[in-house]
């Protein structure tokens, strides 16, 4: 098994394309919080119409040149799905890249109005479980594994016990890294740049939430950059907020149309506009979406755009207030 980590960087260097992944959050269940899920996916998603859709949206995706793919074992049965298309593709496993996530538990039962989705639990029994389930699935495809969600409170930066079995993981040649949330996401990242096992980094990946409503991680992430680690950017269009028509801030709007854009594409080029993002994630639903979305890798913002941020704790709080559907 090769590491992924040079495997990341080398496809996102290859086109401009290729510096946006796909993640899977949105296909892989039937429920999310992402806006206007009732427009984008069938009325009725049984498993076999959400897995249609994610392969559609990976063969879309290949096409066109993205070369991350990002799934979780939250994400109901996206590594299952991503596996079944590995294996139809095989032309495609040469050159991508699959990173998947452990830490949250699915517990929704394919439904999407459950009172609850999913559970975290950053502990040694639930890193054991989930990454045989995920290497069950995609065997020696999985290139890196992060925790999911990790805060600056979470065990996981502290427990030596799951820090050995990490770079056990790591050994086998699966980068290991952490994706972050909530609005201390820099202290979090800052703490797990400071872990190391057997006297080396163990973290090597940062994936976390940045876009222009919440770009307070950027510093932390420059520094990860800095440092050396690969860092992905997740939510980049805020769960929807800056795409769906009667969301998008009118500072965005505007400048979308004074350059020929789409909101979402602007969006997304405004992150891709910082050195020291190696990868941004498209949470399309759908392939106009997805088509959409990679057009951010075709222009340059010509300037940065108008600030629209909130507080992290006000931007936070919104985000945990979406419904799920």
């Amino acid at each position: 098994m090769s590491s992924g980590l040079p495997r990341l960087a080398e496809a996102a260097a290859a086109t401009p394309v290729s510096r946006i992944g796909l993640g899977l959050a949105a296909v892989g269940r039937p429920g999310y919080i992402n806006l206007g899920r009732d427009r984008d996916l069938p009325a009725e998603r049984t498993v076999e119409a959400m897995r249609r859709r994610s392969h559609e949206l990976l063969d879309a995706a290949y096409a066109q040149g993205v070369r991350y793919l990002d799934a979780a074992r939250s994400y109901g049965r996206a590594e299952e799905f991503l596996a079944d298309w590995l294996r139809a593709r095989p032309d495609a496993t040469r050159d991508v890249v699959v990173g998947s996530k452990w830490g949250y538990t699915y517990v929704a039962d394919w439904r999407a109005d459950a009172e609850t989705h999913e559970v975290k639990d950053h502990s040694v029994a639930t890193y054991e479980r989930q990454r045989e389930e995920s290497r069950a699935l995609l065997g020696d495809h999985l290139d890196l594994y992060q925790i999911h969600s990790v805060t600056p409170d979470s065990p996981a930066l502290t427990d030596p016990a799951l820090h050995a079995r990490l770079a056990r993981l790591a050994a086998e040649g699966v980068t290991v890294g952490i994706s972050t949330s909530g609005p201390a996401q820099g202290d979090a990242i800052r703490a797990a740049l400071e872990v190391e096992a057997d006297g080396l980094p163990l973290f090597r990946t940062v994936q976390s939430t940045y876009n222009l409503l919440e770009p307070s991680a950027g510093p932390a992430l420059e520094e990860a950059h800095a440092a050396g680690r690969t860092v992905i950017v997740k939510e980049a269009m805020a769960n929807g907020r800056l795409a769906a028509p009667d969301r998008v801030p009118t500072a965005l709007r505007r400048a979308a149309e004074e350059v020929g854009a789409t909101p979402d594409a602007l969006a997304l080029a405004a992150v891709l506009r910082c050195p020291w993002v190696t990868v941004a994630l498209s949470g399309a639903a759908t392939e106009a979406q997805l088509r959409s979305n990679l057009t951010a890798a075709s222009f340059r913002l010509p300037e940065p755009l108008e600030d629209v941020a909130e507080p992290p704790e006000a931007y936070w709080r919104h985000r945990s207030s979406l419904p799920w559907t």
